[in-house]
């Protein structure tokens, strides 16, 4: 089921597309319980005024813009604050897809071509793919408006939701650059190399979900949960020791040679 369906509005041309969330939370949930009989504790949305509980159906969203005084907002009223432009997702430029930071990156969406849109879905996507391109555009998702990067793959376009700058908080503290010398520099570029590979995303699992997993089985079964205590490492300070006790690990004392380089897809 599509997350939310939309146009893409490139210049004059529109592209019909449905947006369907690319992840998927995998990790084991545990409900909350009463220590001493382990009945389930559950959370009551309840009146501050009266004390009774209430609905959903009887819950208004309210800005407060005094204490204690509030103005109430509904769903026609978050729909007058749309402009056209806010129904569709506004390509505003073109990027480079290196100049923009991991960090305003939130969430991923596919976006699927609907019925009408696929010849000019098709040429977004090939253009931008082979000009190593994407685009940055704007939406409102819900109610709440979005900056979007459209990131075009071998198969299709990927949406990714942005933070803006001002959701973006600063370094907690400036962070030092020290000098480094060439030696250090070639041995922690010769540990690199010895470890590069490609990214295969099928052979990275989630460890510590499936070690849980174990102990929840072990649990339901009643048997003695032993954790073997792990050997103790030793702390290596120095930084080049450290890194020729790291190439020895890797059987890489000898620098690899030279890959010709690849062209990099956007």
């Amino acid at each position: 089921m599509a997350a939310q369906k939309a146009a893409i509005s490139f210049g004059l041309v529109h592209i019909p597309v449905a947006l369907h969330t690319a992840t998927q939370d995998s990790d084991i949930h545990f409900n909350q319980l009463c220590k001493e009989d382990g009945s389930r504790v559950k959370y009551k949305k309840v009146c501050a005024n009266c004390g009774k509980e209430v609905g959903t159906e009887d819950i208004v969203k309210g800005f407060e813009f005094a204490p204690g005084q509030y103005v109430t907002m509904t769903d026609a009223d978050f729909e007058k604050a749309k402009t056209e432009k806010d129904r569709t997702i506004q390509i505003l430029h073109f990027a480079d897809l290196s100049t923009i930071p991991p960090v305003y990156y939130d969430k991923t969406y596919h976006a699927i071509p609907e019925v009408g849109g696929d010849k000019a879905y098709e040429l977004l996507r090939r253009v931008m793919y082979e000009e190593k391109k994407v685009a940055i555009a704007k939406t409102v998702l819900g109610q709440t408006e979005k900056l979007l990067a459209l990131i075009p793959t071998a198969d299709e376009i990927l949406f990714e939701t942005m933070f803006f700058a001002d959701e973006i908080k600063e370094l907690p503290k400036e962070i030092v650059h020290p000098e480094l010398n060439e030696q250090e520099m070639n041995m922690a570029k010769t540990l690199v190399n010895s470890m590069v590979q490609n990214f295969q995303p099928e052979i990275y699992h989630n460890e510590y979900q499936k070690r849980l997993r174990e102990i929840i089985e072990a649990k339901i079964n009643g048997q003695e949960i032993t954790i073997a205590p792990e050997e103790k490492k030793s702390n290596v300070i120095d930084l080049m020791e450290a890194l020729q006790a790291s190439l020895n690990q890797m059987g890489g004392q000898n620098p690899p040679k030279k890959r010709r380089g690849r062209k990099a897809s956007a």
